[in-house]
C-alpha cells in the first residue's frame, strides 16, 4: 500500500467521471486497492462546490448551455469553476486524516510540476480560504477543492494548461470578484501540446510530495472502467 496508482482516463463526461471516483472511493475505503490518482480532462462544464453563492453564473443556466457547458453540482468544497479540453484535471482517491495538510502538499506538488515547467508559482494562504489553490503572478493557473468521506478524498484539483480561459471570464471563478485566470500555455508562451508531458510531471511530483512509489495502472486494471467484454468466436 506505498505506491500511488496513477491511472490515465482521457476525456471523461463530469458524471460519469463522478461515478468513477465513487467506485474507486468504495474500493479504497474496503482497502481493495492502494491509493489512487486519476489524471483526466473533461468536455466543457461548469461545477458548482457546496460553498457556491448567489450570482456565481451572472448569465442564467441557459445563456451558458447555449454556449456548449454544462453545468453540475457537486459535493466538493469551494464555489463555481470551469472545465474543459485542454485542462489537466487530477482526482485522488487517497486516505487522508489531515485534510489541512492534506491540501496544502496537493498546492506543493503542483507548485512543484509548473517549477518544472519554468512557471514561478505560489499559494495565497494569508488571504483565506477563498484563495485556496495556486497562483502565478496575479493570475490563478490551479484550483483546488475535495470531498472526504470515511477518511477517503475524491474530488481534487484542475490545472489550466493550454485551455480556452473565455469561459472563466463569463462567471465568478471560485466566488472570486475580478479574479484573473492563467495558464502554462499563457504563462510560458509555448507552442505545441503541453498536456502530455505536464501530466507526467504532476504524477510524478504528486507521487513523491506524498512519499509514495507511482505506478501507472490500465483503467481496466484499476476498477475506474470495466474490463473489455471478449467477442465471441
Amino acid at each position: 500500500m506505498d505506491e500511488l496508482w496513477v491511472v490515465n482516463l482521457g476525456t471523461v463526461e463530469y458524471r460519469e467521471a463522478y461515478a468513477i471516483q465513487e467506485r474507486m472511493r468504495d474500493a479504497r475505503q474496503a482497502g481493495e486497492v492502494p491509493d489512487v490518482l486519476l489524471l483526466l480532462e473533461h468536455p466543457p462544464v461548469y461545477t458548482r462546490g457546496r460553498r457556491t453563492g448567489p450570482g456565481e453564473l451572472p448569465m442564467g443556466e441557459e445563456w451558458y448551455r447555449a454556449q456548449g457547458i454544462d453545468i453540475v453540482d457537486a459535493d466538493r468544497g469551494g464555489k463555481v469553476t470551469y472545465h474543459g479540453p485542454g485542462q489537466l484535471v487530477g482526482y485522488p482517491i487517497m486516505r487522508a486524516s489531515d485534510v489541512p495538510e492534506f491540501v496544502h502538499t496537493m498546492e506543493g506538488a503542483l507548485i512543484a510540476s509548473l517549477g518544472d515547467e519554468g512557471v514561478e508559482a505560489r499559494t495565497r494562504p494569508d488571504e483565506g480560504a477563498a484563495y485556496t489553490g495556486v497562483w502565478a503572478g496575479e493570475g490563478k493557473i490551479a484550483s483546488i477543492g475535495i470531498h472526504v468521506a470515511r477518511g477517503v478524498t475524491t474530488h481534487g484539483f484542475a490545472v489550466n494548461v493550454q485551455n480556452d480561459l473565455q469561459p472563466f471570464e463569463w462567471v465568478v471563478p471560485c466566488g472570486l470578484q475580478g479574479v484573473r485566470m492563467t495558464s502554462l500555455l499563457r504563462e510560458t508562451g509555448r507552442t505545441g501540446e503541453l498536456l502530455p508531458c505536464f501530466r507526467k510531471r504532476v504524477a510524478w511530483r504528486f507521487a513523491q510530495a506524498h512519499g509514495l512509489r507511482q505506478r501507472l495502472v490500465s483503467p481496466q486494471r484499476s476498477g475506474a472502467l470495466p474490463a473489455p467484454v471478449p467477442s465471441a468466436v
